[in-house]
């Protein structure tokens, strides 16, 4: 079966055939092959959708390790692919309680909130909410770059150097799924990242919703002897 998914005459969101069927294409019991579907489930090589059937998974497109602060826009020109994005929301704003903790705010500060959807050769990839201390910026701030790294250093003049990153996982999500123009049965990762100057000082906290069909995380771990 993962010859069939290699070689391509299995594609990435094909239906599979009935067990029946398709036991009888591989010569094998419909026990046999049932221990290797739950096999392949595990490995997350196909995906079972209740009521509709079974479907080779589709491969992320972007990947990328978390050890490694890039960019989105970095992140999709690397897979040869034309940047662009959709303008939500920008301006100044009352911060948040997780905003104030974040970021190190008095509870009367406020941020520059910026809400964006970053699309990849047109299609839609990543729901974007930054966000970034009113303080660092103009009382007319605009925001001229699609990458928010670049513009905080030539914008404000803030160079971030490192960033202190958390990510999970959330089923549908009603407005965001539907901007992102997902299935209701595809996830979303959340990364969530606070950005810190090279004064340590925190200037940036984000908060991005990923397509988990279009994109994957990895991470580089060293054994400590």
């Amino acid at each position: 079966m993962k010859e069939k998914i290699t070689s391509g005459e299995l594609e990435p969101g094909q239906r599979l055939p009935s067990e029946m069927d398709f036991a009888k294409q591989l010569r094998v019991s419909r026990n046999t092959l049932r221990e290797a579907l739950r096999i392949l489930e595990e490995e997350n090589i196909i995906i079972r959708k209740h009521g509709i059937g079974t479907f080779v998974n589709k491969k992320p497109v972007f990947s990328g390790g978390l050890e490694e602060l890039f960019s989105i826009t970095d992140m999709i020109k690397r897979e040869g692919k034309a940047p662009s994005t959709k303008w939500l929301f920008s301006g100044y704003a009352d911060s948040h309680s997780e905003d104030r903790t974040e970021l190190n705010l008095e509870q009367s500060e406020k941020v520059f909130l910026v809400k964006r959807l970053r699309l990849a050769d047109g299609a839609p990839l990543v729901y974007c909410i930054d966000k970034i201390p009113a303080t660092l910026l103009t009382e007319n701030y605009r925001l001229s770059n699609e990458s928010m790294l670049e513009a905080l250093q030539s914008d404000a003049g803030v160079t971030i150097s490192y960033a202190k990153a958390d990510i999970k996982t959330v089923g549908y999500h009603e407005d965001i799924s539907n901007i992102l123009e997902c299935e209701p049965d595809t996830p979303l990762l959340i990364l969530k990242q606070t950005h810190y100057d090279l004064n340590d000082h925190p200037v940036l906290y984000s908060l991005n919703f990923f397509r988990s069909d279009q994109v994957s995380f990895n991470v580089f771990r060293k054994r400590i002897f």
